[in-house]
């Protein structure tokens, strides 16, 4: 695990300075804090960070091939590496480490642009191809890790976070206000999409090749819909046998590693299947809060007491304050999951135990575990109620019900249930993931801020991938989209960004492109039983988990953020949001953010999300915009 950066100027006659690359590097020092290295050739360069994980001794990077003309920077862990070093080295190729960066680069000698789907992993590279100066670079099937690049007239520049390419002189950079439109809306930027017009993100699944000062873009995987019938013995056994081998192949590694432990069913599965397959107790961490709505520690021990793990705790105490600046750092652009703050600072726990952790993350996407399929499907009856009695009624009483402390409850639900159904039911579940409406966006963004904005723009990246899941099945079609959306821009985003913060690299064994593949192959009855989640891996999973967990609910790694604004972070909301910076900065509307400010902090309304998002992008756009 490591991160990387590189530039290529266009003047062939230009010398990259060696300081431009480490001054790249020492921005991402977090992501990789064993080694450092470059690769400079005239007006070309190549840089790394290194966290040290496979081949202690001889992985150090850049790696290149035989004769040195072909050079790679690489982040993530390429899990087949042995298989196709052995298929290389059959076709002549020669190796000098014992890593798996180094089957990449023969990889590429070997298969060219192809060579990303012979790979089973998670990544983010740069190979520099001397031999036809070409630049390729590459991103995993579902975006686990990330990469960022940028364009203009004199230079090319990427990374894996935004804040390498910020130190180069001379960048051209402007706020994207559809960007700032999509992050209000749904707390995340959409790739290819960043903050910034001028930078982007390279899609997962694509490959992005620059010659002559011309970049392409590729597609090279993606999922394909070809549901299977509905056997449901057949199913669960070949998942169980998938989720096993996925563990399996995440399991190799030359240092520490253990796996996140929530109590739910997907962390749970991964802990199960590592007992079952390791030849030690599997250490285990979890998190918890003294708001016993938002604790689900005694789930956590249930799993640890069974497996016999080495379980490790931690309560998290409403200091976040201290915790808010710290963690705005390591957010290149504004980003708006409360989650960010668990996943610190259980990575920060383990990180004191292991350089390795496996996370359950995806589960949910793959076999709708979350409460807006749900939702979705009441909704279909609630739309039955006539339209004058849902809007004369219905809406204005719910409307009038203050919200609760708790982390759901009856009465949270029911609101947020009602507010996701007045959106367009072709939103399908998406209508409850929407965080500002079209009246909302009205009152908070100053005129001069819409009247820029593209029309229609709010959800097109929403309707572009429905639309090219086009299959009967409604809910593979929501999921799809949540891969291609919600995974990849917040999920992903959050678990990388936060573990990387601390030098803790995150395995998913649920993102194993064969699984997912398969996972689109179920048909949607065996994961949404009436009204049951994740059936199908609940059957897979029967036999090793306990009932406890099989029969609990979804909670959503959350914190009780509606209640540190109104307390703890009470100062900070009133400074960072303050009537005068607002009018003085001049994107959003000051006298509509007080009125959200006085409704939340009086208890009338929970604004939580739109305040703590207008929080991050005031602190984003401190240390960052300018």
């Amino acid at each position: 695990m490591c991160g990387i950066c590189g530039v290529i100027f266009f003047d062939s006659e230009r010398q990259l300075p060696r300081h431009t690359l480490k001054q790249m590097c020492d921005t991402i020092v977090h992501r990789g804090p064993d080694d450092e290295g470059y690769y400079i050739q005239g007006a070309v360069g190549l840089g790394m960070r290194r966290l040290s994980i496979i081949d202690l001794d001889t992985g150090s990077q850049p790696i290149r091939n035989e004769d040195g003309q072909i050079w790679i920077v690489f982040n993530g862990e390429i899990y087949n590496y042995r298989e196709l070093r052995q298929d290389l080295e059959k076709k002549g190729h020669r190796f000098y480490t014992r890593s798996d960066t180094e089957s990449i680069v023969h990889a590429y000698e070997e298969y060219g642009d192809a060579c990303p789907a012979k790979l089973n992993g998670m990544f983010g590279f740069a190979i520099w191809d001397n031999y036809h100066q070409r630049l390729f670079l590459a991103r995993d099937r579902l975006g686990i890790k990330p990469l960022y690049y940028y364009l203009d007239n004199e230079k090319f520049a990427f990374g894996s976070e935004i804040k390498s390419i910020l130190q180069l002189e001379n960048l051209h950079k402007s706020i994207d206000f559809d960007a700032l439109n999509n992050y209000l809306t749904f707390e995340y930027i959409p790739s290819p999409r960043t903050i910034f017009n001028e930078i982007k993100k390279l899609p997962p699944g694509h490959t992005l090749i620059l010659q002559q000062q011309q970049i392409r873009i590729q597609k090279y995987w993606d999922v394909q819909f070809e549901v299977q019938p509905e056997q449901k013995d057949h199913h669960a056994a070949t998942l169980r046998e998938l989720l096993q081998d996925s563990v399996r192949l995440r399991l190799v590694s030359d240092v520490p590693l253990g796996a996140f432990l929530s109590g739910g069913i997907d962390s749970s599965s991964i802990v199960g299947l590592m007992a079952q397959l390791m030849d030690r107790p599997v250490k285990t961490f979890s998190i918890g809060f003294e708001d016993s709505s938002y604790n689900e520690l005694d789930y956590a021990r249930i799993v640890a007491k069974k497996f016999n793990t080495e379980h490790t705790e931690f309560i998290i105490k409403p200091n976040a304050v201290e915790l808010v600046e710290k963690l705005i750092t390591h957010l290149d652009e504004p980003f708006g999951d409360f989650s960010i703050f668990p996943t610190y600072l259980v990575s920060k726990m383990a990180r004191e135990h292991v350089t390795v952790a496996l996370s359950g993350d995806g589960g949910d996407e793959l076999f709708a575990g979350y409460d807006t399929y749900l939702a979705n499907r009441l909704a279909s009856y609630y739309q039955k109620l006539p339209r004058i009695l849902r809007a004369n009624f219905v809406e204005p009483i719910v409307d009038a019900i203050p919200p609760t402390s708790k982390k759901k409850g009856s009465i949270n639900m029911l609101k947020r249930f009602v507010e996701g159904a007045k959106y367009d039911p072709n939103l399908h579940h998406v209508r409850w993931m929407i965080f500002l409406s079209e009246v909302d966006r009205q009152n908070l963004l100053n005129p001069q801020i819409t009247a820029v904005l593209t029309p229609g723009e709010t959800y097109r990246f929403i309707e572009h991938y429905f639309s090219q899941a086009d299959i009967p099945d409604t809910l593979n079609r929501q999921e799809f989209v949540d891969v291609k959306t919600y995974l990849v821009d917040d999920i992903l985003v959050k678990v990388d960004r936060m573990s990387m913060a601390t030098s803790l690299e995150t395995r998913v064994p649920f993102l194993d492109h064969r699984l997912v593949e398969y996972s689109f192959a179920i048909p949607s009855c065996l994961k949404l039983r009436r009204f049951q989640t994740k059936y199908i891996l609940k059957k897979a999973m029967g036999d090793l988990l306990p009932p406890q967990i099989l029969k609990r609910g979804k909670q959503g790694f959350s914190i009780p953020i509606k209640n540190w604004i109104r307390q703890e972070l009470r100062p900070m909301l009133l400074d960072v949001l303050s009537y005068e910076k607002l009018k003085r900065q001049g994107i959003f509307n000051a006298d509509y953010v007080h009125r959200l400010i006085n409704e939340h902090l009086q208890g009338v309304e929970n604004h939580s999300h739109r305040l703590w998002a207008l929080m991050v992008f005031e602190l984003w756009d401190e240390r960052y915009a300018n």
